[in-house]
């Protein structure tokens, strides 16, 4: 991947799908906090959808949402990413689903990556239709 400042953003044109724009302010790209808890976000919960597929469990929805805590003292340094996991769906084993987003935890190379600097914490909400 090649970076390139242009103006007030870093820009890369890596990517297939267009140009990604980072920013300190958000009115103008990505700020880099954003990409951070998003990859965490994203990586998670495609492992754990991942998972559910390969043992055929049915789900009508999976939403994440994040919250951040960041520490103003320490360059605004991210301290902890708390994932709250929302899957809705007919007969889901709440236990099951539980096992699942640890294993999840476990493979998805963005926490694990992150695990000895920043605390991420996972809660399952299971809301049956």
């Amino acid at each position: 991947m090649k970076f390139i400042w242009n103006d007030d953003h870093m820009e890369t044109t890596s990517f297939n799908y267009g140009t990604l724009k980072i920013a300190p302010d958000d009115a103008v790209g990505f700020r880099p906090f954003q990409l951070l808890v998003a990859s965490i976000a994203s990586c998670s919960g495609s492992v754990f959808h991942k998972i559910l597929a390969k043992q055929r469990t049915a789900f009508d929805d999976l939403t994440i949402e994040a919250e951040v805590e960041r520490n103003e003292e320490e360059a605004n340094r991210v301290e902890k990413i708390t994932l709250h996991f929302t899957i809705e769906g007919k007969d889901l084993n709440e236990k099951k689903l539980q096992r699942n987003l640890e294993i999840s935890r476990k493979n998805c190379s963005m926490v694990q990556s992150v695990k000895d600097s920043i605390e991420v914490v996972e809660h399952l909400t299971v809301v049956q239709k």
